[in-house]
């Protein structure tokens, strides 16, 4: 059985603020910060950039799922998430929406520790029952 993982929260809410700060959202004016550690030990952050066309603007957990892959030491394994937050533009706790949802279960799983206003809670309970690459394999 793998020892659980410790995971400083307070800096990974850091870099996420961090990440928030360097958001392109002139538009709306909601910048959003999104930080995750991967189980390479690497972490990884994100912030959202908006577009005239609001249906083209790039969540912040767009933009950290995109760098889980660019910047993976190696590619002959598959990074996983294993702890996420997310923060508004005045640094407060952000739960992701649904996209986003689906994403980070994409490349983090049921087990992804997700930082919530209500606690530390495993993605499952945020995204209960959902269609994963599971579903796609025979």
């Amino acid at each position: 059985m793998t020892p659980p993982v410790q995971v400083d929260w307070t800096a990974l809410r850091a870099q996420a603020r961090d990440a928030m700060s360097r958001a392109y959202a002139p538009y709306s004016g909601y910048p959003v910060g999104a930080a995750a550690l991967v189980n390479d030990g690497r972490t990884l952050i994100g912030c959202n950039v908006e577009n005239a066309s609001y249906g083209l603007s790039l969540c912040a957990e767009c933009a950290l799922i995109s760098d889980l892959f660019t910047h993976r030491p190696d590619t002959t394994t598959t990074p996983r998430l294993i702890a996420f937050t997310c923060v508004d533009g005045t640094g407060a706790l952000l739960v992701p929406c649904g996209r986003c949802r689906q994403l980070l279960y994409e490349h983090g799983g049921p087990e992804l520790l997700v930082d919530t206003t209500a606690g530390i809670r495993p993605l499952s309970e945020l995204l209960p029952d959902a269609f994963g690459p599971g579903h796609l394999r025979g």
